[in-house]
């Protein structure tokens, strides 16, 4: 675990606690260990689509642990970004996209929603399979955060000595983009001698402004939160074993470390090797809420790391660009040793 009663959680414990880790974070049964003994496999093959394996191993709950509805669009967007899904292709049909991603239909409906409002589908709501968009945004113009970070990233990656630091609301962007970099090392893209990511996120015990049901609701809020804080659990062990036992596994001297902090942030914010700052304002929106079981879906106001905004600042140019990286990394290290 990460964000819990003890303020330094290091992800190079023994195999032997991350096993007691993963049981107390509410996994069923033995089926986490499983799914991460598969991904670890999965990743040491190179398989191409290794990142969409490796993200299985989210699901270590059968209740509260399975994969979001950004998440799944995450996986689809990537498909139609590396032409695996073309324009003009129709998607599985709901019922499939439930089974494989191991999801309620209602998360598979927020996805598909979330990839129409960002014009990479059409016909979404008209009964039959959505078809990708003929015209969409360029991704690689995009400034979502999905996009930019894994960019940036993979230059990071190809220093010898990486670090990562990040505080965020939670770790769903992160731990893609760290799966995705999982994959570049297995295939051989970068090979870095060491990594170290830095992670704050919010403390077990900090109420979260969202998930909120519009209509205030306290009994489902509370419901909502509950969830979220597992879902952030889950999210940082998932990054345990991408950074300690993947990364490790390919020879990476590999470390992540999580702290928690007494507050929400308001922003997403990342330094990469002291030299490249992103930012990026959380964006609110109402969107429909359809994960609660035996509850008719209603409205919520949530905010999504994948498709806020990121912008970038490097400190090799000088002037207001290296003001801002130095800022930002004095009040992150700031955080860091108060927390």
């Amino acid at each position: 675990m990460a964000v819990n009663d003890h303020p330094d959680h290091h992800a190079d414990t023994d195999n032997a606690d991350s096993a007691d880790n993963a049981d107390n974070a509410g996994s069923a049964g033995n089926s986490e260990n499983a799914d991460l003994r598969d991904a670890q496999e999965h990743h040491a093959t190179q398989d191409t689509h290794a990142t969409r394996s490796a993200h299985a191993t989210q699901d270590t709950s059968e209740n509260d642990t399975r994969r979001s509805p950004q998440e799944i669009a995450g996986v689809l967007r990537e498909r139609i970004r590396v032409g695996e899904l073309k324009a003009g292709d129709r998607l599985p049909t709901q019922a499939e996209l439930v089974e494989e991603f191991g999801v309620e239909r209602g998360a598979v409906r927020q996805a598909l929603h979330a990839l129409r409002e960002d014009g990479l589908l059409t016909h979404v709501s008209k009964g039959s399979p959505p078809r990708v968009a003929e015209h969409r945004t360029d991704p690689d113009r995009s400034r979502a955060a999905r996009v930019v970070l894994i960019s940036y990233l993979a230059e990071a990656f190809r220093a010898p000595r990486v670090r990562v630091d990040a505080l965020c609301f939670t770790a769903e962007t992160l731990l893609w983009a760290i799966g995705q970099m999982c994959t570049a090392v297995g295939r051989g893209d970068v090979r870095p001698q060491s990594v170290e990511v830095r992670c704050l996120l919010p403390g077990p015990e900090v109420g979260l402004p969202y998930p909120v049901p519009v209509d205030g609701d306290a009994g489902r809020a509370e419901q909502l939160q509950s969830r979220l804080k597992q879902q952030i659990k889950d999210q940082t062990k998932v990054m345990d074993f991408y950074v300690t036992s993947v990364l490790g596994g390919y020879g990476v001297d590999a470390k992540v470390t999580f702290k928690p902090l007494p507050f929400v942030p308001s922003v997403k914010q990342y330094v990469l090797n002291g030299t490249l700052a992103l930012q990026g304002n959380y964006r609110v929106s109402r969107i429909p809420y359809e994960e609660l079981p035996d509850v008719e879906p209603f409205d919520v106001l949530d905010v999504s790391g994948f498709n806020s905004s990121l912008f970038e600042f490097r400190r090799d140019r000088g002037g207001q660009d290296a003001a801002i990286v130095e800022d930002i990394q004095n009040c992150f290290d700031a955080l860091w040793e108060s927390s």
